[in-house]
């Protein structure tokens, strides 16, 4: 089974102690990601909706750097500043992913350490890796080559 990180550009850079993103064999998984700009850093939107918007557009740029995308995404856990957002969140969320939904938990949080931010979305996808193509440990294609699983040592003929 494959295990690596996966870098983004265009995903919000960690803001602590973790990775962008893992890969351990067919499943991804995007850590807790805000409505921030890849770019400066600082939270976009001042509604429940935009920021919506945008941490899911940080989501998908995470996923996509590892060759998936949102319709991959299994599992969903969005922590919200308020639980009276919840049917605005609802509304964005069903317009960005699609039937059959992945199953989700959506929770009331302390966002205090990140001011402003009323959305932290974390979530698991599966993703088989294709025979057809390698991926590097950063997301871009290696080779068009079948993949094959390396030899263990203890086989290998002296």
């Amino acid at each position: 089974m494959d295990k690596y990180v996966i870098h983004a550009k265009c995903g919000e850079p960690p803001q602590g102690a973790y990775s962008q993103g893992w890969r351990a064999g067919d499943f991804i998984f995007v850590p807790g990601t805000g409505p921030v700009d890849p770019a400066t850093g600082k939270i976009v939107g001042d509604t429940i909706e935009r920021q919506t918007d945008k941490a899911i557009d940080n989501v998908a740029a995470i996923l996509e750097a590892d060759g998936a995308s949102l319709s991959d995404v299994v599992k969903v856990t969005a922590h919200l500043s308020d639980p009276d957002l919840f049917s605005r969140y609802d509304e964005v969320y069903a317009r960005r992913f699609s039937r059959p939904y992945p199953v989700r938990t959506t929770v009331g949080s302390d966002l205090g350490a990140s001011p402003g931010m009323m959305i932290e979305i974390d979530c698991i996808a599966y993703k088989p890796e294709s025979a057809g193509k390698i991926l590097s440990r950063h997301g871009r294609k290696r080779s068009s080559e079948k993949a094959s699983k390396p030899t263990p040592k203890s086989l290998l003929k002296k």
